[in-house]
């Protein structure tokens, strides 16, 4: 029996080969050997019998769904809810967003400069804003003690200051208005040694 076809008959006998579908959260399995793979292969002339039985099959190109940045969902048109950030130079920008987005991810999905360190994990004081309407203020829940712990660190800090990750859009926040402290202050281990 020429090398080949024993090492393709060897090959036949591998198990189920689970592969991925181009449908997102779907995995289909597929009934694939290795050799039928290289049955399928034209042979040319030119290459040696022995070299098309080592020579690997071709793999599945995949790809998986592409996650904006910030993870924002358009709003549904009739529930839109709107906040407006004021930047540090004074330039106002106005935005439609879904209840539930916090404005960490709103600012960050509208490149407005807002850092968020710490990825939105009430770890940092990055993403600080000042509530510039005292009634809206009262609206939002209380602050928990991590946030006032991260708001003790921040630059600017006033009466009405929140974390950007904290603060979830509801109805009764819409037209919210936040403006961005002129700058933030980010603190590392590295910073105490």
């Amino acid at each position: 029996m020429p090398a080949s076809r024993s090492v393709a008959a060897g090959l036949a006998c591998l198990p189920t080969v689970a592969c991925r579908s181009l449908q997102p959260g779907r995995v289909q399995m597929k009934t694939a050997s290795l050799a039928s793979s290289f049955a399928a292969q034209s042979k040319p002339s030119s290459v040696p019998r022995w070299a098309w039985a080592v020579t690997p099959a071709r793999r599945a190109f995949t790809t998986t769904t592409p996650r904006r940045h910030g993870h924002i969902e358009p709003p549904k048109p009739g529930q839109e809810l709107y906040v407006t950030f004021i930047e540090k130079d004074g330039m106002e920008h106005k935005f439609a967003v879904s209840e539930g987005d916090n404005l960490l991810d709103i600012a960050q999905a509208n490149d407005l400069e807002m850092e968020g360190a710490c990825g939105g994990s009430c770890a940092c004081s990055t993403c600080h804003v000042i509530v510039v309407d005292e009634d809206k203020y009262d609206k939002m829940p209380e602050p928990e003690d991590d946030e006032n712990d991260m708001l003790d660190l921040a630059f600017g800090l006033t009466e009405t200051s929140r974390l950007g990750c904290q603060v979830k859009m509801t109805k009764e926040l819409d037209g919210l208005v936040v403006k961005l402290p002129s700058m933030t202050r980010n603190l590392q281990a590295s910073d105490f040694q």
